[in-house]
Formats: structure tokens, C-alpha cells, sequence
């Protein structure tokens, strides 16, 4: 599941934080976002204060699908809304996924804020 491996990369945060380079900072693991009285979490959130801008991961143990990146975009829209304080850039989302569809992320993130989103299989 997807926890199992939030915690092993929370256990190994220190050397994953080195790895994404220098003035990364963890925010929160399953940071709970409240739209119209549903809560949402996202799985890692992290602040790099070079770019300037909130990270958000969202770790997907199996195949990718196409509501996985609604749910990212919806996140980046939250967060560029209502948690960036202005003056940050905007918020950049990765999914991390063990298996992906190219065709179908093509169509899934055509015209959409999600463009920006990589989409990382292992």
C-alpha cells in the first residue's frame, strides 16, 4: 500500500531530502485539505525555499489512473488558493507510480493546470 512506502520514505527522510537537493524542507505526511466538508491527504508535502513554491507527492503503488491526476490537479489548485502566501510560485505536483500509461497521461493532463505534474514509474 501506499503507506508502506510513505514511511519508508519518511524513515529515510534525511538522505531523500539530500537526494532532492539543497533547501528542501518536509512540511507534513498526509496533510489533510478540507473542500466543501470532504477531506482529501495529500501524502508528502515539502517546501523547497529556493523555488519558492509547495511540492506535493502523491505515491501510487500501482498503475496510474486518470482520477490520480484529478486529484493532483484539484490539490495544486487548493494549494495555490487558499496555503500559498502570495508571493510563492506555483505549486508543483508529482506523482510517484510504479507502472504508467503514456497515452493515457497524454490525454489526462492535455489543457489542464496538470501539464506540469511528472508522472515517476519505478
Amino acid at each position: 500500500m501506499e503507506s508502506e512506502l510513505e514511511q519508508k520514505l519518511i524513515q529515510n527522510l534525511e538522505d531523500f531530502l539530500l537526494e532532492l537537493g539543497k533547501g528542501f524542507t518536509f512540511i507534513k505526511k498526509q496533510q489533510r485539505i478540507t473542500i466543501n466538508n470532504s477531506h482529501f491527504f495529500v501524502d508528502l508535502v515539502f517546501y523547497p525555499h529556493i523555488l519558492k513554491c509547495f511540492v506535493l507527492i502523491d505515491l501510487k503503488r500501482g498503475k496510474i489512473e486518470h482520477n490520480d491526476i484529478g486529484q493532483m490537479n484539484m490539490y495544486l489548485n487548493y494549494f495555490k488558493k487558499e496555503i500559498d502566501s502570495g508571493d510563492d510560485n506555483e505549486p508543483i505536483g508529482i506523482v510517484l507510480a510504479a507502472k504508467q500509461d503514456k497515452i493515457m497521461v497524454e490525454y489526462a493532463t492535455a489543457n489542464t493546470f496538470c501539464k506540469q505534474i511528472p508522472i515517476i514509474s519505478t
